[in-house]
């Protein structure tokens, strides 16, 4: 049976719906259509439901579902072990970012370690902070990017970074000809935010610090920094977003501008499994280290 089919099933499993499950891929979703279809061929029954609204799995493929993420988690061990095996390497280190910390430090830190590493094979994908953290917490990843807080037993997060939270805004909206935004200006705004469920620690303590006297009157949810600036873009309302994220997406129609004092601000760190002795991570934490400040007080 085709591994990578069952890997674009397993993935569909989870998000019940084609269009996020192929942006997880990096695939077009009529390719992962073809590809579970064919999967149902070699299977010879129906997996899914289709629907306008997503998808949901038959009977048949609720096993299907649980039985490829078991096949899949021994193939990726017994592969791990058989690199390690091969010219003295250690295996590969498989490391997820987030999707708001692409760019600047975190690439630079990736860069760095493949080119003090080059017999380590680097397993990347992106993914979201609460997901990165159940990947961990599941054996499937060693080590993701994230935002704290994360408050999960047998997670410890090393601290890499201390970001400005800027205000995205429309071009022509009045807040964009200030230079500095004061909190009180923003209380009754229309505000686009992404879902607290991908990341309860940076949601919160985005909230506190800007709306410390109610929260946000949220208008829409994004998935992303780039879909959220996009909406922002759009006139539907205002957004904060992590300055070097902002920065680096650039979409036209958006203004980026500071708050005022206290600056507001979100951190970035890298989680693992508090059992992990892999020595490949260790060295990544060694890296991590010597490239970055101490964690402030």
């Amino acid at each position: 049976m085709d591994l990578r089919r069952l890997r674009y099933f397993s993935i569909l499993a989870e998000e019940l719906n084609f269009t996020r499950a192929a942006r997880r891929l990096y695939i077009a979703q009529p390719a992962l259509s073809q590809q579970i279809k064919a999967l149902e061929r070699d299977i010879g029954a129906q997996l899914i439901h289709r629907s306008s609204g997503g998808c949901t799995l038959t009977e048949v493929g609720t096993v299907v579902a649980r039985e490829a993420d078991e096949l899949l988690v021994h193939v990726a061990a017994a592969q791990e072990r058989i690199r390690a095996a091969i010219g003295g390497r250690q295996g590969p280190l498989r490391l997820a970012y987030t999707r708001s910390a692409r760019g600047s430090l975190v690439d630079a830190i990736v860069t760095e370690f493949r080119a003090r590493n080059p017999d380590i094979d680097l397993v990347l994908q992106t993914g979201w902070t609460t997901h990165n953290i159940t990947e961990l917490l599941a054996g499937r990843l060693d080590a993701a990017f994230v935002r704290p807080p994360v408050d999960t037993p047998g997670i410890q997060c090393r601290h890499i970074a201390r970001e400005e939270l800027l205000l995205a805004v429309p071009a022509d909206h009045l807040l964009a000809r200030e230079r500095r935004i004061a909190r009180q200006r923003i209380a009754a705004e229309p505000v686009i935010l992404w879902p607290r469920e991908n990341g309860p620690g940076m949601h919160d303590r985005i909230t506190q610090q800007l709306w410390p006297h109610g929260g946000p009157r949220i208008m829409r949810e994004e998935p992303d920094d780039e879909q959220l600036l996009l909406t922002v873009a759009a006139g539907v309302g205002i957004a904060p977003v992590p300055e070097g994220r902002a920065r680096a997406l650039r979409i036209p129609g958006v203004r980026l501008r500071r708050f005022t004092a206290p600056v507001p601000t979100v951190d970035l760190a890298l989680a693992y499994h508090s059992r992990n002795a892999s020595p490949v991570l260790e060295q990544l934490l060694d890296l991590i280290e010597s490239m970055t400040d101490p964690a402030p007080a």
